[in-house]
């Protein structure tokens, strides 16, 4: 059985990851951390510093600004710790980087298995497409209540490619003020806000008479949810490093 502490516990996505819990036999939430109260069966804290409850991870879906906070209490109480919060700032990242030194530490820019499973994809075979011609752009559509673009997802998605064809590309976030034809180096990003979309995102080859697209499209937040229960069960005794959902797929 793997004890978890919920960071975001009473937030949407906490909610999700709390639901996916009770019907886990191998998993339980001992303890909660929000700012909100909620109806839940385990005690829950304002602030995770106050959190005395013994775990064997923690799991945080919550705001940017909140992470420094688990990530202190992660390597203060060597306790391994999931970030699926995204757009970190950049000395949150380091902040993280230099606590996976101490204390096992997994980040993620999207915790599905499908985006992870086209992304490994990706890296692995981009470079055939792109040495054939082929130009590359990545569109994703997000609900309209999403504040950040390109999503995480997108430039995850974008680095994968990158890789692939050994970092020769550079990324283009706005064409709006530029009247010139595409570049053979670009790769494309253009992030389209509306209505309740969970989170589509395409990675287009566009060749000569040819376009090869890989797609994939996220009908509920469970499937995040689904993917951090499993990072949880995966970190659970972890040596002290940096881990992310590559490594979760590797023993899937």
């Amino acid at each position: 059985m793997i004890k978890i502490i919920m960071h975001g516990c009473n937030g949407k996505m906490g909610k999700v990851v709390c639901d996916i819990v009770k019907n886990d036999s191998e998993a339980e939430i001992v303890a909660g951390v929000d700012m909100t109260s909620g109806n839940t069966d385990f005690p829950v804290f304002t602030n995770i510093k106050d959190c005395d409850i013994e775990a064997d991870v923690i799991i945080d879906f919550s705001t940017a600004s909140a992470v420094p906070a688990v990530i202190e209490y992660a390597e203060e109480k060597n306790i391994p710790a999931v970030i699926c919060t995204t757009g970190l700032s950049p000395e949150t990242e380091e902040m993280l980087n230099k606590a996976s030194e101490k204390v096992a530490m997994f980040k993620s820019a999207n915790m599905s298995v499908g985006i992870n499973l086209i992304a490994a994809i990706l890296k692995k075979y981009s470079n055939v497409l792109y040495d054939a011609g082929f130009d590359v752009e990545i569109v994703e559509r997000h609900h309209n209540q999403k504040i950040d673009a390109p999503s995480g997802t997108a430039i995850l998605l974008g680095d994968a490619v990158n890789e692939g064809v050994g970092n020769k590309l550079e990324y283009v976030y706005d064409r709006s003020q530029v009247r010139q034809k595409r570049d053979r180096r670009e790769l494309g990003f253009s992030a389209v806000r509306g209505g309740t979309i969970v989170g589509d995102h395409e990675v287009i080859f566009a060749g000569k008479d040819e376009v090869i697209e890989f797609t994939h499209s996220a009908y509920s937040k469970e499937v995040f949810a689904v993917g951090a229960v499993k990072a949880a069960k995966f970190m659970k005794g972890r040596k002290a490093g940096k881990y992310d959902m590559q490594d979760v797929m590797s023993e899937i």
